[in-house]
């Protein structure tokens, strides 16, 4: 008995479909935006590495590697958007790959005695909650964008993360001003916890906005289905 002809189109139409989703995700992936993503995530144990060997040296390299992720961030992101290679990739790795190296950073500080656990803990839940947010504000064809406090708070704490993995005091002259011995380990605390005023103070905002954002959608809603019939 011969198949049915539609349903061997329609078989053949998806295995057609699949195939261009998976070149077109290959050539996604290696466009140079995500490919400098790429490079952030492979820079994570490049860094763990050598913050635990310890020694002044190491911990300065790491807070060099970390610093020049950091950068990497801000490039693909300007690359993306200059170059037209916004993709749903790059849209996925990139945030994913801040959220990986700072996570792993934090954590791997806390046994160093750099950052308090509490600390770390309220960093990573705040983050988990946003992604959360955001991912349900998708679902429901909203979109929230990161304000100044938001942006204020990432760049705090990439600074005060870089000041923690240096973890050693050094001598601080800035032209004619001398600081005399500095510990870095205090700053870097002091700049983390200042991050987190602002990440908790955003993650509000973030939270008013979806409510907002939820209430205006279910208004407009139940105002199209009382109007009457044309």
């Amino acid at each position: 008995m011969a198949g049915n002809p539609s349903a061997k189109a329609e078989r053949a139409a998806l295995r057609k479909l699949k195939a261009a989703r998976r070149k077109t995700l290959w050539q996604d992936a290696r466009n140079v935006p995500n490919l400098l993503t790429f490079c952030r995530i492979i820079m994570i144990p490049v860094v763990l590495f050598l913050l635990d060997r310890g020694s002044p040296r190491d911990c300065f390299w790491a807070a060099a590697v970390y610093a020049l992720a950091a950068l990497t961030d801000m490039l693909d992101g300007w690359l993306a958007r200059r170059q037209g290679l916004v993709s749903v990739l790059g849209k996925f790795l990139d945030p994913l790959a801040d959220k990986l190296i700072v996570t792993a950073t934090l954590v791997w500080l806390v046994p160093m005695g750099r950052i308090p656990a509490w600390a770390v803990v309220l960093l990573i839940s705040r983050e988990i909650t946003i992604t959360a947010l955001r991912s349900i504000a998708s679902t429901e064809g909203i979109v929230i964008a990161a304000g100044n406090d938001g942006k204020t708070k990432t760049a705090l704490q990439m600074i005060g993360i870089a000041c923690l993995l240096i973890g050693y005091p050094y001598n601080f002259t800035i032209g004619i001003y001398d600081f005399g011995r500095v510990d870095l380990v205090h700053v870097g605390r002091l700049l983390v916890y200042t991050s987190l005023g602002f990440s908790i103070w955003s993650a509000g905002q973030y939270m008013s906005l979806f409510v907002d954002a939820i209430d205006a959608k279910n208004n407009a809603t139940t105002d199209k289905k009382a109007e009457p019939p044309a």
